[in-house]
């Protein structure tokens, strides 16, 4: 029998997807919460399997192996899983580059 994890989103990936939703909302604001709700629904799926994301491509190459994604396209679902417990860190457009949104995020937070 498998254990359920809990699946905990960061501040910084609840941020994100307030930014998507904001976007959508004043662009199609009938589909700001089914997205919203797209992208919740894909991140539930890890309470029983966390590991089925892919690990992150960029990171692979760089031999980092412990954050994983989802796609819930156009957006990647970023996340680490550990222990009983699995953190959504992020929720990114596919045509950013990755490098440099992480690059973003620690100057702004150093």
């Amino acid at each position: 029998m498998n254990q359920t994890q809990a699946v905990i989103w960061t501040q910084q990936a609840r941020h994100d997807l307030l930014g998507i939703v904001q976007y959508i909302k004043n662009h199609n604001p009938q589909n700001a919460a089914a997205i919203a709700e797209q992208i919740k629904n894909k991140t539930l799926e890890l309470n029983l399997l966390p590991e089925r994301g892919r690990i992150i491509p960029e990171l692979q190459t760089q031999g980092i192996f412990h954050y994983r994604e989802l796609i819930a396209a156009p957006w990647r679902i970023l996340y680490k899983h550990v222990g009983n417990e699995v953190f959504i860190l992020g929720v990114i457009d596919l045509r950013r580059n990755l490098e440099d949104l992480l690059l973003d995020r620690l100057i702004a937070h150093p």
